[in-house]
């Protein structure tokens, strides 16, 4: 056998091998991206199923077992406040998103600055506040959102959930500030720019992928938080999504599942879809932004 044979035959296997790699890894892709879309796919079916189709345990619950129907989708734009809570969820989470990062990159940034060996455990300390259950603070901030004149008002949760937001924020943006270069501001200062300056024209934009991963972290949680929610707003004309869909679609023991799921897909979808948009910058404002000593 020639070495030009044997050469031909190691480049066949190779390339054998290599199509049954790229074969396994788009089977995995594909079970993966259908395993996380079943869950909207199941609702979005079950949004539009009759109710004999529904509640028959014969019929099979992943498909139409009768004609679709779009009754129950519109019930929930015509008889209840569906628009309302959404349009109360988003105000509540560009404010909090906007509080967020005025008071967190300014935080994240002195503390990233600041030379000191105990920097690190401050960081660490300042996220250790997220994680004390709400239950804990509950009266505490009870007393304070009384104080102000907010309860049972969305401006409650403006309040509030920046004292969820703003820890997380600090350390993330802390470790991700340590990653980038003293000298690019220190450049920016030389030609002319004052500290602020030199924040804002040359550290923010090199930022860009950790303030994404705390825009889509803050308003993700804000849509979705349910305790303070429920404890802080009454009226269903304040209520944001979280409490108010379920607030009017379940009554007693009647649930009205159809438009609840209804409410999850449009809720989901678009939520789902912007951190998608965004994985790759979310991802990467994750990964720079653990702490380094």
């Amino acid at each position: 056998m020639t070495t030009a044979e044997e050469a031909g035959r190691l480049r066949q296997r190779y390339a054998r091998r290599h199509v049954l790699a790229r074969v396994g890894l788009y089977l995995a892709a594909i079970v993966a991206a259908l395993s996380c879309a079943a869950p909207f796919l199941w609702s979005l079916i079950t949004a539009f199923k009759q109710n004999r189709d529904l509640y028959n345990p014969q019929n099979n619950p992943f498909v139409f077992n009768r004609p679709p129907t779009a009754d129950h989708v519109t019930y929930l734009f015509t008889d209840t406040e569906f628009l309302t809570f959404v349009a109360n969820t988003l105000l509540v989470g560009i404010l909090v998103v906007l509080i967020t990062l005025v008071l967190g990159l300014p935080a994240a940034y002195a503390l990233a600055r600041l030379d000191r060996p105990w920097s690190g455990a401050m960081a660490i300390g300042i996220f250790l506040v997220y994680l004390v259950p709400p239950s804990l603070l509950f009266l505490a901030l009870t007393r304070i959102v009384v104080a102000v004149g907010l309860q049972d008002s969305t401006w409650s949760l403006v309040l509030i959930y920046p004292t969820i937001t703003i820890p997380v924020s600090v350390w993330l943006l802390m470790g991700f500030l340590k990653n980038i270069p003293k000298d690019i501001e220190e450049q920016a200062m030389v030609d002319g720019y004052s500290r602020v300056g030199a924040f804002v024209r040359a550290v923010l934009p090199l930022a860009y992928p950790g303030i994404v991963a705390v825009v889509v972290f803050a308003f993700t949680l804000t849509a979705s938080e349910f305790i303070y929610a429920l404890a802080f707003v009454a009226p269903t004309d304040q209520m944001p999504v979280s409490t108010g869909v379920p607030t009017q679609l379940v009554r007693g023991d009647v649930f009205f599942w159809q438009s609840l799921q209804a409410a999850t897909v449009l809720v989901a979808v678009p939520i789902a879809l912007v951190f998608t948009w965004f994985l790759d910058r979310f991802v990467a404002g994750f990964t720079m932004g653990a702490v380094k000593e």
